[in-house]
């Protein structure tokens, strides 16, 4: 978090202490053990197959591995991957 809006934005979010997903529009991300997890503030599904999931956030996307992955339920602003998730990686674009 580079520029002075960002670090604004941080800072009024520590002082009024407001969840950050809020005020930076990041991610919420809800897992059950290994087999779903809920994500917030999604920003759209980019591809997805029974192995792999790749979901757009803001400032990158997150890529879920494993076996046997589905969608559960897209909604405007919250989506479930379902299945046995091996591993979860984020990149930053």
């Amino acid at each position: 978090m580079g520029s002075k809006r960002e670090r604004w934005k941080e800072k009024v979010m520590r002082a009024l202490e407001i969840p950050g997903e809020v005020v930076l529009d990041l991610p919420r991300l809800v897992f059950t053990g290994n087999r779903q997890v809920r994500v917030e503030n999604h920003r759209g599904v980019i591809a997805y197959s029974s192995q792999e999931v790749r979901v757009r956030v803001e400032n990158g996307e997150l890529v879920f591995q494993g076996e046997g992955l589905s969608l559960g339920a897209i909604l405007p602003e919250e989506l479930v991957v379902e299945g046995k998730i091996h591993s979860l990686t984020y990149r930053e674009n």
